[in-house]
């Protein structure tokens, strides 16, 4: 039988191809193995991601404060609501938001011929998008902004700062807290640091010094001052604001809070058109902060 020819250049192509075929099947195995490496965090330059808050969602903002409590907080002395008045003021109107996983908010308010009061509440859910920084660390970053723009005075447990005494706290040493508050209520009560007249007298009427509008701690006792708030979520403060206007005047008390991810707005006020009827501090206060340990307790739930 006749021999087929060889052919020297078929062989090196040959050659050449396997070569190429086994350098190419160990180079994509290395290539594998690092990728493997790296999503399985194997890799020595690789650092865990940051923890996630606890929130993921957030509940529906209308239907958190209770019934009652929303009832004493928007009191109309002894205006008869019909079913359907009463459901329009205590179902609350919901802000509009985006994402409702992400804010959500409410607003109530009733009027009555002693005056109007408002209350509003917004919940926002912090989330880092920095592997670095946690949820937690980046709310905490937000809360510490709004205290800061605040002015709220450092210490806790429901005092102010020793540094920024309220006039009124030095005038009413040895007073209780029933006194304080009664005095809280009455126009013309507080006094200015220099001790002159309350606003409410003819010597004082005219000095702006002495008027709780133009000062609006001056009518604040240590208890009630703008403080930090020991007791409330992870961080807490309250803030605490008198001011008048051509209509009247009004005072403005909010509590923010942080717990987690989550952080907190409520905001109470009253208004009245007589501006010699201050709006009672201490009530308003008391108020808020019952409602804020509340919502505490139910978003920890």
């Amino acid at each position: 039988m006749p021999r087929k020819p060889f052919v020297p250049g078929a062989a090196l192509v040959v050659a050449a191809a396997l070569a190429a075929g086994l350098t190419a099947c160990t180079g994509g195995s290395d290539t594998g193995d690092e990728t493997g490496d790296a999503k399985s965090g194997g890799t020595a330059s690789s650092s865990p991601a940051a923890e996630p808050g606890r929130y993921q969602t957030l509940p529906e903002a209308c239907g958190l404060p209770a019934r009652g409590t929303l009832r004493g907080m928007l009191p109309g002395g002894d205006q008869q609501l019909s079913r359907a008045e009463a459901k329009k003021i205590y179902d609350g109107q919901p802000d509009i938001t985006y994402d409702t996983d992400r804010r959500v908010g409410c607003r109530w308010t009733r009027e009555t011929t002693a005056g109007t009061r408002h209350l509003s509440l917004d919940i926002q859910r912090v989330v880092s998008y920095d592997a670095a920084v946690s949820d937690d660390d980046k709310a905490q970053g937000v809360y510490d902004s709004k205290e800061l723009a605040a002015q709220i005075p450092p210490g806790g447990s429901g005092s102010p700062s020793p540094a920024t005494p309220s006039p009124s706290a030095t005038k009413g040493k040895g007073t209780d807290k029933g006194e304080g508050a009664t005095t809280n209520s009455s126009a013309g009560k507080s006094v200015d640091g220099k001790g002159k007249a309350p606003s409410g007298s003819p010597s004082g009427a005219s000095d702006p010094s002495a008027d709780p509008s133009t000062d609006p701690s001056a009518d604040l006792s240590d208890s009630t001052a703008p403080r930090v708030l020991d007791d409330l979520g992870d961080a807490a403060f309250l803030n605490d604001k008198l001011v008048t206007a051509d209509s009247g005047v009004h005072r403005d008390v909010t509590v923010v809070f942080r717990t987690s991810n989550v952080i907190v707005t409520l905001t109470y006020d009253q208004w009245s058109t007589d501006k010699t009827m201050l709006p009672d501090s201490q009530e308003l206060q008391d108020k808020a902060r019952s409602l804020a340990g509340e919502l505490s307790e139910s978003l920890s739930e």
